[in-house]
């Protein structure tokens, strides 16, 4: 049983593991079991050129990023499992007893995060209810998102990135799955807003 399971390898759902990735030190975070499955096929950074997002050198290559992102969760956050090569095709239960089935396996998890981008149709059963089409979209693009209020699809599930509503720019596809990730935190924190830094030791 997994505390979050996070579905998807591309920008949020890599933001939002390494948000967790580095909380670990929390007391509240003793034992939290998380893992992604990071599936990338469809990513739409596997055709992407970034010299416009905020960090990343000029001339980076989405496919390089997609590499990269699981390398840096893998090396400085290994507690956090990485589920490879397989593809999510069901959800079914409740809030704290989630069973995610893939095309190989099936996990339990109290929380499931959903970042598989905006491509239509949406291809995981059980969710078939809260696909509408996306908001800030050009109607032509048929792209679709699932209707969350802050990310929060229905109780235990949320939709981070494209698939929450937002535009296609990688700085805020980041931004929302980091965001998804710090509201967890804070549930798990009693409450109490949760924020994770990073600093230079004195």
């Amino acid at each position: 049983m997994f505390e979050v399971l996070i579905i998807g390898g591309g920008v949020s759902g890599v933001s939002a593991a390494l948000l967790f990735g580095s909380a670990k030190e929390k007391p509240f975070m003793m034992d939290k079991k998380i893992a992604i499955i990071a599936h990338q096929k469809a990513s739409s950074l596997q055709n992407a050129l970034f010299n416009n997002a905020y960090g990343i050198p000029a001339g980076k290559l989405g496919s390089e990023l997609l590499v990269e992102s699981l390398e840096h969760l893998a090396h400085n956050y290994p507690h956090i499992n990485q589920i490879i090569g397989e593809k999510v095709l069901k959800i079914s239960g409740e809030v704290g007893n989630f069973t995610i089935t893939t095309n190989k396996n099936s996990y339990q998890s109290k929380i499931v995060v959903i970042g598989i981008g905006a491509g239509n149709p949406f291809t995981i059963e059980g969710l078939e209810q809260y696909v509408i089409p996306h908001k800030k979209a050009a109607p032509e693009k048929n792209r679709i998102q699932l209707e969350n209020n802050d990310h929060l699809v229905a109780e235990g599930i949320y939709a981070i990135g494209t698939l929450a509503g937002h535009r296609s720019q990688l700085v805020i596809a980041a931004g929302s799955g980091a965001s998804a990730a710090t509201d967890i935190l804070t549930l798990w924190n009693d409450g109490k807003p949760v924020q994770v830094h990073d600093s230079v030791k004195e």
